[in-house]
């Protein structure tokens, strides 16, 4: 983990309970399930927002992952109940920065990074809608 975090821009929590298909036969959760936490928790900070992803995507802008590194310090198991906070730490002309935590009550699971890029429908940067510009 970072030794210092950048202070958030914005800050969301998400209620998360392991279901057993997210679990691998040991009844812990699969790595790559995380990544779809994440992506849940950059979901509902921008619905928070007061923006949807689905309204986004309508004007033809999607966000894609372009870089996601990955800490796993424990494992969560089936029927735990995690807390994931999303922070949004930067926001540029075309791309957004996220850390992300999970909690298993004072317990750190994961602790990850990502950068978010705005690109049209062919796959080309552009550049961010005014509302996320304006955080």
């Amino acid at each position: 983990m970072s030794a210092t975090l950048p202070s958030p821009i914005v800050s969301h929590q998400l209620n998360l309970r392991v279901n057993y298909h997210e679990t691998d036969g040991q009844r812990r959760v699969h790595h790559g399930n995380y990544l779809n936490y994440f992506e849940r928790g950059r979901v509902e900070m921008l619905r928070a927002m007061g923006t949807s992803y689905r309204e986004l995507e309508d004007t033809g802008l999607m966000l894609v992952v372009s870089e996601l590194t990955v800490r796993y310090h424990s494992a969560a198991q089936f029927d735990d109940n995690l807390v994931l906070t999303t922070n949004l730490t930067e926001v540029r002309k075309v791309r957004l920065s996220h850390h992300y935590q999970i909690h298993r009550a004072d317990e750190l699971i994961v602790d990850a990074e990502s950068i978010i890029a705005c690109v049209d429908k062919t796959g080309r940067p552009k550049r961010l809608p005014q509302t996320l510009l304006d955080l």
